[in-house]
């Protein structure tokens, strides 16, 4: 009841929610401060972080994390002290709209309820801002040079993260998608510590593993019979094939089910899992 006043209050308010979605390295944090000037947006949220003027307000960096899994918590403020700091700061804030930064349309409608915002109004994709060499160019310095954008100068970042290396390029752009005239901004180029220690990968079968401790630990009764498993960047989809036992109960046993498998997944692997659906096959 409290989470949704909260929401209520934020609608009442006339609180405009954007979404900038995209894949890990597209550019999202490169073209954050265009987009925030092409609709008169006050607030980011990119990466853990509460912007307010190309200054860190509130909350903490994901990319200061030294494994990827932790890097991915943070940015959907898994942490109840992260969040919390986060929400009181957002109520302190006077402001009409909020732009959120994300992989997933998933991943910022989850950051959203999780902040108790409004859902999203407008959903923009990178695609829909950048042209297809822009995005591979950014890729690029993502997966070659390891390079992580954040939308703030370079001094507040060292401000706020000392110990973190952070370089100053000018950003040039020239008006196109309708993103203002030729501007310059700064921006800061970090290069976080979990990219500097490889890659961690969850594999299907490890995955497929941990899907049934969750369906023995939560019912035994329900026996899995086939499991689809599609990864997208830092979110999965997955479909549950299931047969259950005559007699069970289905709405209510089959609900709690899907809610315990996503919230077990997510907190101890750090992936999100953007849908899970679950097919009753057979009656036994």
């Amino acid at each position: 009841m409290k989470n949704a006043y909260r929401h209520l209050v934020w609608l009442l308010k006339g609180i405009k929610v954007f979404a900038l979605v995209g894949k890990s390295g597209t550019g999202k944090s490169f073209r954050a401060k265009l987009l925030s000037q092409k609709y008169g947006i006050e607030l980011i949220i990119d990466d853990g972080l509460l912007i307010r003027d190309q200054k860190i307000i509130a909350g903490r960096s994901a990319k200061k994390e030294t494994s990827y899994m932790a890097a991915v918590k943070t940015a959907v403020f898994h942490d109840k002290a992260h969040r919390l700091e986060v929400s009181q700061c957002l109520e302190r804030q006077k402001f009409r709209r909020i732009l959120i930064i994300g992989t997933s349309e998933g991943m910022v409608r989850k950051i959203a309820e999780t902040l108790r915002l409004p859902a999203p109004d407008k959903i923009i994709q990178i695609e829909d801002i950048a042209t297809e060499d822009e995005i591979q160019t950014a890729l690029h310095h993502r997966n070659v040079h390891g390079r992580h954008i954040i939308p703030v100068p370079s001094i507040e970042v060292k401000r706020n993260y000392p110990k973190t290396m952070a370089d100053s390029i000018k950003i040039f752009l020239k008006q196109q998608f309708g993103l203002g005239g030729e501007q310059v901004f700064e921006k800061s180029v970090i290069r976080p510590e979990f990219s500097k220690k490889g890659e961690i990968t969850l594999s299907e079968s490890a995955l497929t593993q941990m899907l049934l401790h969750c369906l023995q630990e939560n019912n035994n009764q329900v026996k899995l019979k086939k499991v689809t498993i599609k990864n997208e960047g830092p979110s999965y989809h997955i479909d549950l094939v299931v047969s259950v036992p005559y007699g069970l109960e289905l709405i209510p046993n089959i609900n709690e089910l899907q809610g315990y498998i996503v919230a077990s997944i997510e907190r101890f692997t750090g992936i999100m899992i953007q849908e899970l659906n679950i097919t009753i096959d057979s009656i036994t």
